[in-house]
């Protein structure tokens, strides 16, 4: 008699699966951004083009995430969590073999837009398996987890950037993503499991136009603005079609049965207001975080690689901060945690914006970076565990669509706001003639943070319950339900 034998593919837990590709695709996403900038004086050179036509390196990539982002979601849900995911790191960690192997400037380009593809649906989509996976109790640990891409893509960008463009070559800048992706893909290809919506719908091409193209040409404008300056033609132009089409959008979107950029999710109101904090506190983290590099290197004459090691405290303190906090969110609440973090984060943007000078010394820069990592940690675990609290599992590929098409356009408000004020200060000339320039943009930093803040005030413990659920695993006994005092519910 024969016995048949079903062989059964071996899948561990999600959870761990779905941490490691998804950190390991957000630290790449995140650590491009900013090594490409390092990388930039280089290429220029080697192909004998001015600086300016080099910048369309960074323009292209970051066109082309607007138009990916916002649609996303659908892509996710219509095709599947997984084989976009996967699709979208081969994409990325492809491209970035071609961004090296690049033999002109325009080759470079196209490859770089390509990158975005890749790029502009890793971090939605991961972010939507993320919170697919990890029930609302375990979304605060989930986030404490991932936090180790978002600190240190940022700090450890300008280090690597400045080491492999000086000891190897520029075309290393990209080299180093391949590595990385063929890791995240291995692991993905054997054991992440797919996730489909059954009711994606039909392709929103009104939406995908509309969306792609007012974005697109909403960064453009805000990222050439402090160059071309705000009163060139072509900013006023491109600026003003880029806000009809986002107009038109917002119109379109309501009036569709399933749009691609659900923004009827607006009407959570954990989710606006989770979001709107989100969005101004990416303004003013994400400009700070491009500004301080800007200080340290223009102003107090630093190395692109000294800078990035005055940053790096930043990343540490955000990652261990982030520890401590998804583990406090049960008890503290998103409210509590949102507020007090902005706070901090404030009052070290002042220090930076009224005691930083060219005699200060770099171990106090590193304190006060460390700290406000520290800070920004308590309203990103906060503001992540509570966002989705009471968004459904249909709608969560949608909804990472939305708060990441926000995140994307305020990081570029946040750098051209602080990059125009530091060039519209009136100081010229390098050293002690530019510290006051930058002392202004820190505080405008503040000042975005503090809006932040006061939205946050808003915010309602009880809307995020689901979130704060009883969890063992975390907080080792049950949550107590009722909580008063200060920014109490």
């Amino acid at each position: 008699m024969l016995v048949g034998v079903r062989l059964v593919r071996w899948r561990p837990r999600q959870e761990p699966v779905v941490v490691i590709v998804y950190m390991v695709g957000l630290y790449m996403t995140v650590v491009d951004s900013t090594i490409v900038f390092t990388a930039l004086p280089s290429v220029a050179r080697d192909f004998h083009e001015s600086l300016a036509a080099a910048q369309w390196v960074t323009l292209s990539y970051l066109l082309s995430l607007a138009v990916f982002v916002p649609s996303s979601g659908w892509i996710g849900d219509r095709f599947g969590t997984r084989r976009t995911y996967l699709v979208a790191l081969a994409l990325f960690t492809g491209a970035s073999a071609l961004c090296g192997l690049a033999g002109s400037l325009t080759g470079l380009i196209i490859f770089r837009a390509l990158q975005g593809v890749g790029g502009g649906l890793i971090v939605p989509v991961g972010q939507a398996m993320l919170f697919r996976t990890f029930p609302p109790e375990r979304r605060a640990r989930a986030a404490g987890l991932v936090a180790l891409g978002i600190s240190l893509g940022p700090a450890t960008g300008p280090v690597l950037g400045g080491v492999l463009v000086t000891e190897l070559s520029w075309r290393w800048c990209f080299y180093v993503n391949v590595p990385l992706g063929i890791v995240a893909l291995a692991v993905g290809l054997l054991f992440l499991a797919e996730h489909r919506e059954p009711a994606a719908g039909r392709l929103d091409v009104a939406g995908f136009l509309l969306a792609g193209a007012g974005l697109a040409l909403f960064l453009y404008a805000i990222s050439e603005a402090p160059v071309r300056g705000w009163g060139s033609p072509v900013i006023i132009a491109t600026g003003a079609a880029g806000v009809a089409a986002l107009a038109a959008l917002a119109v379109t979107e309501l009036r569709t049965r399933v749009p691609m950029l659900n923004l009827r999710l607006l009407r959570n109101r954990i989710f606006r207001s989770t979001s709107l904090v989100f969005l101004l506190s990416q303004c003013g983290y994400t400009g700070y975080l491009f500004i301080m590099p800007e200080f340290l290197q223009q102003a107090r004459g630093a190395s692109a690689l000294s800078s990035g090691l005055t940053t790096l405290p930043g990343a540490i303190g955000l990652w261990t901060s982030s520890q401590v906090a998804a583990r406090v969110y049960p008890r503290a609440g998103p409210r509590r945690m949102a507020v007090l973090g902005l706070a901090g984060v404030t009052v070290i943007f002042c220090l930076f914006g009224l005691t930083t000078g060219l005699a200060t010394s770099a171990w106090l820069i590193r304190g006060l970076a460390f700290c406000s990592g520290s800070a920004i940690a308590w309203c990103i675990i906060a503001v992540q565990a509570a966002s989705f609290s009471t968004i459904s599992p249909a709608d969560t590929g949608r909804a990472s669509a939305l708060f990441n098409t926000g995140a994307q356009a305020a990081g570029g408000i946040g750098v051209a706001v602080l990059v125009t004020v530091v060039s519209s200060s009136g100081h010229a000339g390098p050293g002690a003639a530019l510290v006051p320039a930058f002392h202004h943009a820190f505080l405008a930093a503040a000042a975005l943070v503090v809006a932040s803040g006061l939205i946050a005030l808003t915010i309602r413990d009880s809307d995020a319950a689901a979130s704060r659920a009883a969890d063992d695993r975390v907080t080792g006994h049950p949550r107590e339900h009722h909580r008063s005092g200060w920014f109490g519910t």
